[in-house]
């Protein structure tokens, strides 16, 4: 596996010429938040898609929001 200095070499190789600072940023940001992410997964720091869910829904209901499955929801 790459370093991060070797991998952050490796994205902005893969970028164009006329990439911007905020483009290089952004595109580590995305990168290195989606690394922690699989490796909450793999580490089972997880909430399961239906738990998730009905919070969602809570929190909706709270705040007088539309509710997920209405067919106006959008």
């Amino acid at each position: 596996m790459a370093t991060p200095k070797e991998a952050a070499r490796q994205l902005i190789d893969h970028l164009p010429e006329q990439a911007s600072w905020d483009d290089i940023m952004y595109e580590l940001y995305v990168k290195q938040k989606i690394e922690a992410g699989l490796k909450d997964a793999e580490e089972g720091r997880v909430i399961p898609h239906e738990e998730q869910v009905a919070w969602v829904e809570r929190f909706c209901e709270t705040r007088g929001s539309r509710h997920l499955h209405s067919p106006n929801f959008p």
